[in-house]
């Protein structure tokens, strides 16, 4: 049986539950946040991470951001292992896993 998800070296597992329940319990930023993100997240999985970055930076923009950023890695890791390490995708993510570790660092933090 073929799917809609294309070839991917993520984590495919399929839930139980009720995800657009789950999904209009979002915030409305997560829900702006999701309607943007390149991958399928679960409404229960964004919020999570959403909830991590908000208690460390007590900030909704910064936590949206470091969902970005988050959600940049998961792609980075994805393109090396489907399409390898010359994809042209993977010079923009670099760049992007950079500006996280910078800002990291510029806040005290060693990422």
């Amino acid at each position: 049986m073929s799917h809609n998800r294309g070839k991917t070296s993520l984590k495919l597992t399929r839930r139980q539950g009720q995800p657009m329940r789950e999904y209009d319990r979002l915030p409305s930023e997560l829900r702006q946040w999701l309607t943007t993100a390149v991958l399928p997240w679960r409404p229960a999985s964004v919020k999570r991470a959403f909830d991590r970055a908000f208690i460390r930076t007590r900030d909704a923009q910064r936590a949206l951001e470091e969902l970005d950023d988050l959600q940049a890695r998961l792609i980075a890791k994805d393109v090396r292992q489907v399409w390898g390490p010359d994809h042209p995708m993977l010079a923009d993510i670099s760049l992007a896993e950079q500006h996280h570790h910078c800002t990291e660092y510029r806040r005290g933090r060693s990422a």
